[in-house]
């Protein structure tokens, strides 16, 4: 059971941290892991157009469209954190530098220059992760270590900056959160204190081959939970559809057996014709087209990428 020190508030929302050794040495995955990914799998992915409309608000200061923005990427941080598993850090500890490099790129995005903030945050991320590693996890952090009191921050920022009609002090935050102020300085020198593009990373003074090489273990055992969670959003999708919309598509698009079958395989299957299957298939493909059961869908192949 996870204490109160073990959880972390993102958006007014509690996610247990991933326990360091929630990752065995033969490449399991234990249940705090499991419930980690559940949890932000949990949190709705952005729109291009809301994606675009949060990040210029961020840029702007607001504290709550910073937070949201994170919120929205935790998940590319653990897909990109599994790649650098067994080169000196934990999982824990890959996907916190990563966190702290998702909070880097959302201070640092410009919605305007047309990049999908995905594409910008992953460059900081790896970044970030590849910097610690060539420092064997030497690397300066903020104290309390986790994305969530960082969040916390920002998110308490943002509450005075309405509530005052100006931007907090340090002090006010400080208070608010029952912390010193200099903690408070501490946060803000480590998210604002940038990172030089020209930075090596490794002996080599450029990217190095290990950030590719992955446990596969490992891999596989998060690939598995992520594809656990996407599998669940994609049946709560197919329950919404008649018995034989959803047996139709499932087969049709090897939703049960990992093996797409032709429009003649499922009618002998159901023992129609081939216009009945398609019929129905197109029925089914209509109704998945709802925006709430194509959000869901979305999010599953994000997640299956």
């Amino acid at each position: 059971m996870s204490t109160a020190e073990d959880q972390g508030y993102v958006h007014g929302h509690r996610y247990p941290m991933v326990d360091a050794h929630a990752v065995t040495s033969d490449g399991a995955i234990d249940d705090s892991v499991r419930m980690w990914l559940k949890k932000i799998g949990r949190i709705p992915l952005l729109t291009v157009e809301q994606e675009s409309a949060v990040a210029r608000h961020a840029r702007s200061g607001c504290m709550e469209c910073k937070s949201l923005l994170i919120e929205a990427n935790l998940r590319l941080v653990v897909s990109i954190a599994k790649r650098f598993v067994g080169r000196g850090l934990t999982m824990q500890d890959l996907i916190q530098e990563g966190n702290m490099g998702l909070i880097r790129a959302v201070e640092k995005f410009d919605a305007d220059r047309g990049f999908r903030f995905s594409t910008y945050a992953t460059w900081w991320i790896r970044q970030a992760i590849s910097r610690a590693i060539s420092d064997h996890g030497r690397t300066i952090r903020v104290p309390v270590h986790t994305l969530e009191a960082v969040n916390r921050m920002l998110k308490c920022a943002g509450a005075l900056q309405h509530k005052l009609g100006r931007d907090a002090t340090a002090e006010e935050i400080g208070q608010e959160l029952g912390i010193h102020a200099d903690k408070v300085h501490e946060f803000l020198h480590a998210i604002n204190d940038p990172l030089s593009l020209e930075m090596s990373v490794g002996e080599s003074e450029d990217s190095s081959l290990g950030e590719f090489i992955v446990d596969r273990k490992l891999e596989t055992a998060m690939d598995a939970a992520i594809r656990s969670v996407a599998r669940d959003k994609i049946e709560r999708v197919l329950a919404t559809l008649g018995d034989r919309e959803r047996d139709v598509i499932a087969m049709r698009y090897g939703l049960l057996d990992g093996q797409p079958h032709t429009l003649e395989e499922v009618a002998r299957a159901f023992q129609v014709t081939r216009e009945r299957i398609r019929q129905i298939e197109q029925k089914g493909l209509k109704k998945l087209k709802h925006p709430s059961r194509a959000k869901l869908l979305q999010e599953a192949a994000e997640e299956l990428r």
